[in-house]
């Protein structure tokens, strides 16, 4: 039943491309790949035939068949190379097609309903079969081991099986029969390559399935050593800062043992499992000339027939053996498979709890922004709003207090529609544009006019309009900048990245902003100056602010004060 439902899930991994727009071009190039291969497994048959007839020549001595044969060798050799290069060509193109239709749906999942965020919160809440460690890896290295070795994994199954129809008719035709125990048995070179494969495939899978489980671990180990490395790049000043690197440089460490320690434990059953397939394959090299030397000494074989059975016993035991041949690319395959596997049931779930809200969530005909008996959560269940109902009117300024961690960013969340713990009602105005500034901006990697842009396209701003929004800012002295492409969330200061937001606003002009302590950076005559160029430049958008600093309080007509999981309003002092 376990397999069965492996099965079921690695079909519905392998399906969508296949039943996709691309489909076409992949059943075309897998029916060519296919096809290159079947010719490949003919062109061994005729090597097989050629061995027979050589070896007889030498046997015979005919010097003029001699030289006929090695032409016949190089026009088969020439052909067979052909077929080969081409074959190989030709999959790796499929793999290129299939791989770079693969991650770009995955990558659409990923994004769907900001799946991205909502797996993180289900991780932190601890929950057990839906979290997954590493999605950027699993989207990066699973996916184009899972597409490279599915193809030379099946394609090797695929030869394996009609070498092993082509190659038996020829290796029972040739064993004769054999008397054992006064029982004569016929064909019996067959049953020999039979029951040594048999027996070679069961000891190796008992030696070596222990990789499996190996390899899922030796995956996510060192996915996880990368991550931790990327996280000190980005983070690099702070750490800098707080003189944390020997905190950073022993967690290095210990990411790094995990990868060594598995590794060993790789190395280790890899050894064990190297030691039976060598000596395996070594054996199968004598093991048909012992088997067949009786029929050749008895003279019912001539020298070209033990070479031409040799081979023969060669290519049928070897297509019974693939699985020893191919099983430590198996197990790494079996691994990644199941981290994807795991990677599709977690975002399935993400969709299907994103369009199963606990609340509702609508943009109706109303101007008004309407929150009514409201209750937020945080993922492990505990309550930060238990019911709340209010509404905030257009052109209106809001600024919301309250204790540090008590869901004021929450709250923003939930209206963004990326927070999924909450209960009640939330009515958007129909048509309204809304923009989020939070604390700490999001600064894309590439030019200034696309960081300053985002996440609008560049090109529907001139260049006038975001040096105009970038002046307005204080950001004047990167104007010579707008088209320089830099990591600029690592050249910025965090005053500057929340100006470049506050640019942000004023090129999108949003009906509604909701602004997270946005200018929690800079200084409070700089938060001034910025708070009147949004009354000055965007006198109809309705500001909602979350913020601890009295003075933004003249910015704003209602507070609305978290307290004790409740929000009280109140009316300010007019503007």
């Amino acid at each position: 039943m376990q397999n069965t439902g492996f099965l079921k899930a690695f079909w519905r991994l392998t399906k969508p491309y296949w039943v996709s727009e691309q489909r076409a071009k992949g059943l075309t190039l897998l029916a060519t790949v296919v096809g290159l291969a079947l010719m490949a497994v003919y062109m061994e048959v005729q090597f097989t035939n050629w061995n027979n007839d050589f070896y007889n020549t030498l046997q015979d001595k005919d010097q003029a068949e001699f030289f006929r044969q090695l032409g016949k060798f190089g026009l088969l050799a020439f052909t067979w190379i052909i077929i080969v290069v081409y074959q190989r060509y030709f999959q790796q193109m499929l793999l290129i097609e299939w791989r770079a239709w693969l991650t770009d749906h995955f990558l659409s999942g990923w994004m769907k309903d900001q799946a991205h965020y909502r797996m993180q919160l289900v991780a932190r809440a601890g929950a057990q079969g839906v979290a997954v460690d590493n999605p950027d890896q699993r989207i990066a290295d699973d996916l184009r081991i899972f597409v490279e070795y599915t193809l030379s994994l099946s394609l090797g199954l695929l030869s394996a099986v009609v070498t092993l129809v082509s190659f038996i008719t020829i290796l029972w035709a040739l064993s004769g029969a054999i008397e054992l125990f006064g029982v004569s048995i016929p064909g019996y070179m067959v049953w020999a390559a039979l029951i040594y494969a048999v027996v070679g495939s069961v000891l190796t899978h008992f030696i070596g399935r222990a990789l499996i489980g190996l390899d899922f671990n030796q995956q996510r180990f060192e996915a996880d050593f990368r991550f931790s490395l990327v996280r000190l790049r980005e983070n690099s000043e702070g750490v800098a800062l707080y003189r944390g690197e020997g905190e950073e440089l022993a967690g290095f460490r210990q990411r790094f043992d995990a990868v060594i320690a598995n590794w060993w434990k790789v190395m280790l059953k890899t050894k064990q499992l190297t030691w039976f397939t060598s000596f395996y394959g070594q054996l199968a090299i004598i093991f048909p000339l012992v088997v067949v030397s009786p029929r050749f000494f008895s003279g019912q074989m001539q020298l070209g027939g033990i070479f031409q059975t040799s081979s023969a016993f060669g290519q049928v035991q070897g297509a019974l053996s693939w699985f020893i041949g191919a099983y430590r690319d198996f197990a790494t395959w079996k691994a990644t498979v199941n981290r994807l596997i795991g990677f599709t049931a977690a975002l399935s779930e993400v969709h299907e709890q994103a369009g199963k809200p606990a609340g509702e969530r609508t943009a109706e005909g109303e101007t008004t922004l309407s929150l009514e008996h409201l209750a937020l959560q945080l993922p492990q269940g505990s309550a930060l709003l238990a019911d709340a109902s209010l509404e905030i009117k257009p052109h209106e300024s809001v600024l919301v207090t309250g204790p540090s961690g008590s869901g004021k960013s929450t709250l923003f969340r939930a209206l963004a529609g990326i927070w999924p713990y909450w209960k009640g009602r939330i009515r958007l105005p129909k048509g309204a544009k809304l923009l989020f500034l939070p604390q700490k901006p999001y600064l894309p990697i590439g030019s200034l006019k696309r960081v300053v842009a985002y996440p609008d396209d560049p090109a529907n701003f001139s260049d006038e309009q975001v040096l105009e929004a970038l002046d307005a800012v204080g950001l004047s002295h990167l104007k010579d900048r707008l088209d320089q492409s830099q990591h600029w969330g690592q050249v910025l200061s965090g005053g500057e990245q929340q100006r470049l937001a506050f640019a942000r606003a004023l090129l999108t002009k949003p009906d509604w902003l909701f602004l997270d302590e946005a200018t929690a950076s800079l200084p409070e005559e700089d938060q001034d100056r910025l708070y009147r160029l949004l009354k000055e430049k965007l006198p109809a958008t309705t500001l909602v602010s979350i913020g601890h600093r009295d003075s933004l309080a003249k910015y704003h007509r209602t507070r609305l004060a978290w307290d004790s999981g409740q929000l009280r309003q109140q009316v300010l002092a007019p503007q």
